[in-house]
């Protein structure tokens, strides 16, 4: 696996963490207070930490674009688990950001 590779599972997997601590943190308010706040803080915490390692290793604009796939897992984790309505003009907004993240990606 080269390195690019290697950087962007990691930059997934720290946009995926960092979007299920959010849904966490959502979920604390609606019962379970401590744990939803303290998982949500682990998987926030460990998405940060791959983050900074992804940053290490290459470009802040680069990487920084690609952690725009955190608002894409965030907006599909809201649908799933909040059954929260999207509009379609969100969902235009998901498919505009999801072009501009492979763009980037690709770079």
């Amino acid at each position: 696996m080269g390195e690019k590779s290697k950087n962007i599972g990691i930059i997934i997997a720290s946009a995926m963490m960092g979007a299920t601590g959010q849904l966490l943190f959502k979920l604390s308010f609606s019962g379970g207070f401590l744990l939803f706040v303290s998982a949500g803080i682990f998987f926030y915490g460990t998405a940060t930490l791959l983050y900074f390692y992804v940053l290490s290793r290459t470009h802040l604009s680069w990487a920084y674009g690609m952690g725009g796939l955190s608002y894409l897992f965030s907006v599909f984790l809201a649908a799933r688990f909040l059954s929260e309505s999207i509009p379609p003009a969100r969902w235009a907004g998901v498919l505009l950001i999801t072009a501009g993240i492979m763009m980037v990606g690709s770079t």
